[in-house]
């Protein structure tokens, strides 16, 4: 088949009528985009509408691209307090479409690709934002063990495995010198505070457009759970307050945004209520994760270039990505040498 396309006469093969009957026939694929990590498509069904997301064809980076682990956690949260798609079935076999993936009930709802929310008013926006935070207390505040999560992660030592992890991941996609990302390699390490033991199920990429809101700004769906493991909770809101001090039009940053008058949080409040919800009394070495977020992320976006570079990413706009690295990486550069605003 071709590399990003899933044709009718596939999907409504033999293999989803034995294994997934409830379905019924296939009556349309459209791609739904926006990603650039996994494929996704919706698909239209005699049942209803379903989602088929898969990994994307071609060499890929060692761990990444794990819908695996993307099943089996949100299969795992269904009937918690986490809203997550149902999810229906999962097929390993790289034979059938070219690559592993998994089917999950379509959750209808409106996501949000600007994190100014142009098209809601302030109560809204704030209402948005507020469940956001909540809901990611929430993933917090489960004991992974309690639903069959207890070894989706080694406890302990996070910071440094994931500095490591993501060092060998961004020069396994390199495509040239980058001095402020040198610069970080070598910052990191030096500034990691203690490990503290804490470990909690986080999303790995836990943002306004991997999530789904109903018409009162509620939110109805967590998605894309790929990079979810078990870890340092800090790990998920550093990741988010990180990217609001980008600029806007650069991973839907907020730098700049007269937050006040929109009816969005300044970070000190949405951390506030954050450690309220968890009943925390604050967070300890607040620059060493949001530049180790800034890092992780930069690392993410220079694999996506690559791949981009390469023919196989999810997206068009890959190979747009060359200049976002190097503006990610010199905003927590700066961060090292002014500490967090």
């Amino acid at each position: 088949m071709v590399a990003e396309q899933l044709s009718a006469e596939e999907a409504r093969g033999p293999y989803l009528r034995r294994v997934a009957p409830e379905l019924g026939d296939l009556e349309s694929v459209a791609r739904l985009g926006g990603g650039q990590s996994n494929p996704t498509f919706r698909l239209a069904m005699t049942a209803g509408h379903f989602v088929l997301r898969r990994k994307p064809p071609g060499p890929l980076l060692p761990t990444a691209h794990a819908i695996d682990r993307e099943y089996r956690v949100m299969r795992a949260l269904r009937g918690t307090a986490v809203p997550v798609p149902e999810v229906l079935h999962y097929c390993a076999d790289e034979a059938l479409i070219g690559s592993a993936f998994y089917i999950m009930e379509f959750v209808p709802g409106r996501v949000f690709w600007d994190g100014r929310l142009p098209d809601c008013g302030p109560t809204e926006r704030t209402r948005i934002y507020r469940g956001m935070g909540d809901v990611l207390a929430a993933i917090h505040s489960i004991e992974p063990a309690a639903i069959g999560l207890g070894d989706f992660g080694r406890p302990g030592a996070y910071f440094s495995r994931q500095l490591r992890r993501w060092t060998e991941q961004y020069r396994a996609s390199e495509t040239h010198a980058r001095p402020a990302m040198e610069t970080l390699i070598d910052w990191l390490p030096a500034n990691m505070p203690p490990d503290d033991g804490q470990a909690a199920l986080i999303h790995g990429d836990y943002r306004l457009d991997n999530l789904v809101f109903d018409d009162e700004g509620d939110v109805v769906a967590v998605l894309d759970w790929e990079l979810s493991t078990l870890g340092h909770p800090l790990a998920d809101i550093a990741y988010q307050c990180a990217q609001w001090r980008l600029p806007p039009g650069v991973m839907r940053g907020l730098r700049g945004v007269d937050r006040r008058a929109l009816g969005l949080p300044a970070e000190r409040d949405y951390v506030r209520r954050y450690c309220e919800a968890r009943g925390l009394n604050g967070l300890a070495g607040w620059d060493f994760h949001l530049v180790m977020s800034l890092f992780r992320l930069a690392a993410i976006c220079q694999g996506v270039y690559r791949r981009g570079i390469d023919g196989n990413a999810a997206g068009a706009d890959a190979t747009d990505f060359n200049h976002r690295i190097d503006v990610i990486a010199d905003c927590a550069v700066e961060i090292t040498s002014k500490g967090a605003a």
